[in-house]
C-alpha cells in the first residue's frame, strides 16, 4: 500500500568540502536500502562559484580544513541529527598533517559529537589494508593533488607500515566533473605496480567506486578508494550488518567495531 519513504534505521553523516557532490554520490551508490546518508558541508578555499576547484590544490587551505572552528562546528550540528557514524570524507589533510594528528582529529570531533563515533578516511584505509593483510600497496591520487602531496600521502602509509611500491597523481584531467569511469580504470590498471597486493585510490573528491569491481577483476587483487573504505568503516562503526556487493573484496570483511 505505502510507497518507499526514504526513513532509514541506520545513517550515516559525512563531513565533506563544501563544494564537493562526490562523497554523498558514491557513499548513496553503495548503501543498500535501509541506509540514509546526511551530509554537512565545511568551507575549503579552493574551490570558485559554482564548484570549480583549483587545478592542483595547495598545502594550506587542506591543512587548515582540519582545523578548528569550522569542522569541528559542523560536526556538533551534524551529530544533533539521530546519526549512527559520521565520516571526515577528506584524506589530502591526512597526508598533509601526518598520521598522529587523525588520532586527535578523531579525538576533537568525537568530543562534539557527543558519543557518535567519526571515520577518518585516511585512517579507514590503513585498517582495511590491515584487515587484508597487505604490505605492499600501490598508490593513486587525485590529478589536482601536487607530486609533493602525493608523496606526503605515500610518507603518510609508509609511517603506518606499508611498503608503497608505486604512487603519483593520475594522468587524468585536473577537474573532479570531468573524470570518467573508463579512463581511470585504463589509468589504473595500467600504472599498477605487479609487486602490489592492493591499490588505494585516494581522494574523497575523486569519482572512483564505480570502477573497483571491474579493477579487482582486472588486477587480481583488491582495489580500495578513499569513500569506500570510509562506508566499510562507518557500517562497522554504525553495528550495521548490511550486505555490500560489487563495491570491493574488503566488504567481505567485517572486523568488530572499535
Amino acid at each position: 500500500m505505502w510507497q518507499a519513504d526514504g526513513f532509514s534505521t541506520t545513517r550515516i553523516g559525512v563531513l565533506t568540502p563544501h563544494a564537493d557532490v562526490v562523497p554523498e554520490s558514491e557513499f548513496n551508490a553503495m548503501r543498500p536500502e535501509g541506509i540514509s546518508i546526511h551530509a554537512a558541508r565545511v568551507p575549503l578555499g579552493v574551490y570558485k562559484p559554482g564548484g570549480v576547484m583549483d587545478t592542483e590544490i595547495a598545502d594550506d587551505p587542506v591543512r587548515a580544513f582540519a582545523e578548528p572552528p569550522l569542522v569541528d562546528d559542523a560536526a556538533e550540528m551534524l551529530a544533533s541529527a539521530p546519526l549512527h557514524a559520521i565520516v571526515y570524507a577528506f584524506t589530502s589533510s591526512s597526508y598533509v598533517r601526518g598520521r598522529p594528528d587523525d588520532a586527535r582529529l578523531k579525538q576533537r570531533l568525537e568530543a562534539r559529537t557527543r558519543g557518535i563515533p567519526v571515520v577518518i578516511s585516511s585512517a579507514a584505509a590503513v585498517a582495511a589494508l590491515e584487515n587484508l593483510n597487505v604490505t605492499r600497496l600501490a598508490l593513486i591520487s587525485p590529478p589536482w593533488f601536487s607530486a609533493e602531496m602525493d608523496r606526503q600521502g605515500a610518507r603518510y602509509f609508509q609511517t603506518c607500515g606499508f611498503d608503497v611500491v608505486s604512487n603519483g597523481p593520475a594522468g587524468l584531467p585536473s577537474d573532479q566533473h570531468a573524470i570518467q569511469p573508463g579512463e581511470l580504470f585504463e589509468w589504473v590498471r595500467t600504472h599498477t605496480a605487479k609487486s602490489a597486493q592492493a591499490v588505494f585510490i585516494g581522494g574523497n573528491g575523486f569519482r572512483a567506486v564505480g570502477v573497483v569491481k571491474a579493477l579487482e577483476e582486472a588486477l587480481g587483487i583488491p582495489v580500495l578508494t578513499a569513500n569506500q573504505v570510509s562506508f566499510w568503516q562507518a557500517l562497522i562503526q554504525s553495528g550495521s550488518q548490511a550486505s555490500i556487493t560489487n563495491y570491493g573484496h574488503i566488504f567481505g570483511l567485517r572486523p568488530p567495531a572499535h
